[in-house]
């Protein structure tokens, strides 16, 4: 059963983690292999399930140690159907990761969650395509359609709410705020960011924010960026305009290099995390109402400590 899915504390005054950039760190660091870069067949192996157990484990205690909450983002970024089917799983087993995955967070919830540190369950949702480059735009109607069924896995295993991280498109956006509707549940969405401070279609963070809440009725319950580095979307979150109050979570990576940079990488850029946890606070200096911190790829616990440490410096 959901335990804050009526009442997300992550939306008071207080500070809430989230984990790093898994992927990157369980590729690179770890050196496990993740086909399609998915993350959620390793839940099927004992040996994956402590790996992923011993990952949120130290993003928990730098938590812990802060009093500061946690979001416990299920690591499904790529267990939506057309991944899924490059992997071999079928809509069943699909729709079942999904689920595991769920109480998979719950179970670590348990473990360690106390009343200053309030873990949240999170059912995270990647976009169908590459997270870098959108090339085939969805329509509301078609993204709501091909989410529903990962949504409705999320909801039913009593996930407090949604993520979509890495959003490159308004279209997607608004689809999956409209699938979570229907299901009942809180939706976050996060978009990323190309070095200019705008989504990949070029549309400018603002606008596509705007966008989004117009065609849903203010649907998210709030909004983030994520997979881009803070020197790329700075200047946009200087906008005073409404909208920023609408963003309450940043998902930084740790490299300054672009998308494409990335893309053609072949080693993991670490970047600078005290350098990153001084960019964070600069942020949160000029806007108190991001209180949602944590990282993206290149990033791992070290990374998430600095930003934690800088932030309550600044607090």
């Amino acid at each position: 059963m959901s335990q804050y899915r009526h009442n997300l504390p992550q939306l008071s005054r207080d500070f809430f983690l989230t984990d790093s950039g898994l992927e990157t760190f369980l590729y690179f660091q770890q050196g496990i292999d993740l086909p399609e870069f998915a993350a959620f067949p390793l839940l099927e192996t004992l040996e994956g399930r402590n790996e992923i157990a011993r990952y949120f484990e130290r993003h928990i205690q730098i938590a812990l140690d802060a009093g500061w909450g946690f979001i416990l983002e299920t690591p499904t970024w790529r267990a939506n159907r057309d991944w899924g089917e490059k992997l071999g799983y079928g809509w069943e087993a699909l729709y079942a990761a999904n689920q595991k995955s769920v109480r998979f967070m719950a179970a670590l919830r348990e473990a360690y969650e106390t009343p200053q540190t309030r873990m949240v369950i999170s059912g995270n949702i990647g976009p169908r395509g590459d997270g870098y480059n959108p090339k085939e735009l969805m329509t509301p109607d078609e993204a709501a359609d091909y989410h529903r069924d990962q949504i409705e896995a999320f909801a039913e295993a009593g996930a407090d709410l949604v993520t979509t991280l890495t959003m490159t498109h308004v279209g997607e956006a608004v689809g999956i705020t409209r699938a979570a509707q229907a299901a009942g549940m809180p939706v976050v969405i996060s978009f990323t960011t190309e070095t200019d401070g705008r989504i990949p279609t070029t549309q400018t963070l603002g606008n596509a924010i705007q966008e989004v809440d117009r065609l849903t009725g203010n649907g998210p319950a709030y909004y983030m960026v994520n997979c881009a580095h803070p020197t790329h979307f700075d200047e946009a979150l200087r906008a005073d305009e409404p909208w920023i109050k609408r963003l309450r979570g940043i998902r930084a990576n740790a490299s300054t290099k672009s998308h494409e940079e990335l893309d053609n990488s072949t080693e993991l850029d670490q970047g600078n995390p005290t350098e990153l946890g001084a960019q964070y606070r600069a942020i949160r200096e000029r806007m108190p109402h991001v209180t949602i911190l944590g990282g993206c790829c290149g990033t791992d616990h070290r990374h998430v400590a600095q930003i934690c440490s800088a932030c309550r410096l600044a607090a």
